[in-house]
């Protein structure tokens, strides 16, 4: 990789992207093996700075400058201080909710400028997404209004004034720990966010999320109820569903096409290396024995086992040497540079995860038998545990977020197809920012290298499990039509309309395809959505559906998981089966298959 310029496949850039659809996935993905993005040194450097500068130093800067802890160089005096624990996590989801903290930067479709959040969602006007809106009283519509904008900047206010807030002593802090000096983050200053995100949720499904309400709301429901050492016992409880929610939700064979693509975009590890987490590279793009390896034992065993260990062990040697394996196991994950970016949140868990279990040892009065009450240990577990279950049941009612499957590589996902110059009507959103094409060749990007760079989304896309699949459904409704329209991975669509992005495909859905439409009337054809929702844990199937923005959707099916994990990217051997179990009456796609007319004959 070269330091200030991005690295692209040796081919000529416009005659590339005249090639057949399914030539340049082919040719995208064996580069993704070798390079990843391909993105220049200078941008993870970036990443980097801020990372430790602003995050990090600057989040240790205001906490350890408006508590009574010590400076910031006093890490002995502060590491084990509740009110650190506490104000970094307000400072964390600050960042994540101003858009600068995950899904930021060029690695999320983020090019000129590198981030959207508070872009979006202080301007009225602009697109919202109501999770419940024919349910919730005072929620339908999409657009963003006045109150919606003032009730973002209020929790933006209030998360700012609890972090600079100096901590305040309690009866039960000084009986559990009278060496504390900084004292606690008065709860009110928890509660008042808490509630604020809660009711902006209702409006707008996206602040919240990018907020990581599901992982520090609760985080500040307890901070603003439980007494000290409740609350120490019950963050416990919070981070090991975290841990153990991503484990179990790792149970499937989605998770090992995740390891090798993400390998592959980790700048500091050799080549080499990377290309051993594939078959027999670039030919056969699957994962490997090594990749299964990492997948299974180092990462989904490690992630289940290891929680369980330091939430249960009352053994000072065996937790140190867990807590020892968390903080590894989140410094690998940030050193991969993922898509979603989510750095300063695996910086936060692996600090989290020494507070809590080095800090406070279960052996010392901190173990779940500890709660005050008996009724606190099953009614919080009980709380924290109903939307993974539900989520990997039905998925469809939760998005993965709440359901904790990160990084499983099983989520809600979708491809969007525009048929020549459809994607340039994106401009005319109310977005403040211009489609990613223009964002690039501001950079000084040629169109072809520009279009090449935003098609490396879809060629990582391919190199999932379930991007096989929605390839299949593209090449089965459009046929060699396909070869024609501008495809992009629905991840970065929703980054520009909505501003943020996750992962989630409950984000770019029907009802965000409505809402363009709304604003777009595209003619039938134009824009063409192939969506899938996540695999239930106890089924083998995913759902599908097609929807044409003109005319809605057009045709639901599914398929099988087991079908995808001998395909490669390109689809060699053309698409997978697909099982059609409705189409819309005067839709014909263009390449129908078997089982799907048998399923409709």
């Amino acid at each position: 990789m070269a330091f200030k310029t991005p690295v692209f496949p040796a081919v000529d850039p416009e005659e590339f992207v005249q090639r057949p659809f399914f030539e340049r996935v082919k040719v995208l993905s064996a580069f993704w093996a070798q390079n990843g993005f391909g993105s220049p040194r200078v941008l993870h450097l970036l990443y980097i700075l801020k990372l430790v500068g602003l995050s990090t130093i600057g989040g240790l800067l205001v906490v350890t400058t408006t508590s009574d802890i010590g400076g910031l160089l006093d890490v002995r005096q502060w590491w084990d201080e509740p009110i650190v624990y506490q104000k970094l996590v307000l400072w964390v989801a600050l960042l994540e909710v101003v858009g600068v903290g995950g899904a930021w930067g060029p690695l999320t479709g983020h090019f000129k400028p590198m981030y959207g959040g508070a872009r979006y969602w202080l301007r009225p006007g602009t697109i919202r997404l109501p999770p419940w809106p024919r349910v919730v009283p005072f929620t339908r519509g999409d657009q963003r209004g006045v109150v919606d904008a003032l009730l973002y900047a209020a929790i933006l206010v209030s998360l700012a004034v609890a972090i600079v807030l100096p901590g305040a002593g309690t009866d039960a802090l000084l009986a559990g720990r009278p060496d504390v000096t900084g004292g606690l983050v008065r709860p009110v200053l928890f509660a008042v966010p808490a509630v604020l995100l809660a009711l902006l949720g209702l409006r707008d499904k996206v602040p919240f999320l990018a907020a990581r309400g599901e992982q520090y709301v609760p985080v500040m429901v307890v901070c603003a109820t439980l007494d000290f050492t409740d609350m120490i016992i019950a963050a416990k409880l919070i981070i090991v569903t975290v841990w153990v929610g991503a484990a179990v939700s790792k149970f499937t064979r989605h998770f090992s096409f995740v390891v090798p693509p993400m390998v592959s975009n980790a700048p500091f590890t050799p080549r080499a290396m990377r290309l051993r987490h594939y078959k027999n590279p670039p030919e056969d793009l699957r994962p490997s024995g090594l990749a299964h390896f990492m997948a299974h034992v180092m990462g989904t065993l490690a992630e289940f086992v290891v929680p369980l260990v330091l939430l249960f062990s009352t053994n000072q040697e065996l937790t140190l040497v867990a807590v020892v394996c968390m903080v590894l196991f989140h410094l690998f994950i940030t050193s991969t540079f993922p898509l979603a970016v989510p750095l300063e949140w695996n910086i936060l868990f692996a600090y989290i995860g020494i507070f809590l279990f080095a800090g406070h040892p279960a052996g010392e009065g901190y173990g779940l038998l500890d709660f005050s009450e008996p009724w606190m240990l099953p009614v919080i577990a009980s709380a924290l545990l109903f939307f993974p279950v539900l989520g990997n049941l039905r998925p469809d009612l939760v998005s993965f977020l709440p359901s904790m499957r990160q990084y499983a590589g099983n989520w809600a996902s979708a491809v969007w197809a525009l048929a020549p110059g459809a994607e340039e009507r994106l401009n005319e959103l109310p977005i403040p920012v211009q489609t990613h094409n223009r964002q690039l060749q501001a950079l000084g990007y040629s169109a072809p290298m520009a279009e090449m760079a935003m098609q490396m989304f879809i060629a990582w896309r391919s190199m999932h499990s379930q991007g096989k699949g929605l390839l299949s459904v593209a090449r089965a409704y459009l046929g060699d039509d396909l070869d024609t329209y501008t495809v992009r991975e629905g991840e970065v669509g929703a980054n520009l309309v909505v501003g943020w992005n996750f992962g989630d495909g409950h984000l770019h859905d029907d009802q965000l395809i409505e809402a363009i439409q709304r604003r777009l009337h595209f003619a039938p054809g134009e824009f063409v959505v192939f969506w899938v929702e996540s695999q239930p844990i106890h089924r083998p199937l995913q759902e599908y559906f097609v929807m044409d923005a003109a005319l809605g959707i057009v045709e639901r099916g599914r398929w099988d998981v087991r079908d995808l994990v001998d395909q490669q990217p390109w689809l060699p051997s053309g698409p997978i089966p697909l099982e059609v179990t409705w189409r819309h009456p005067e839709h014909h796609p263009a390449y129908p298959t078997a089982s799907g007319e048998e399923a409709l004959a």
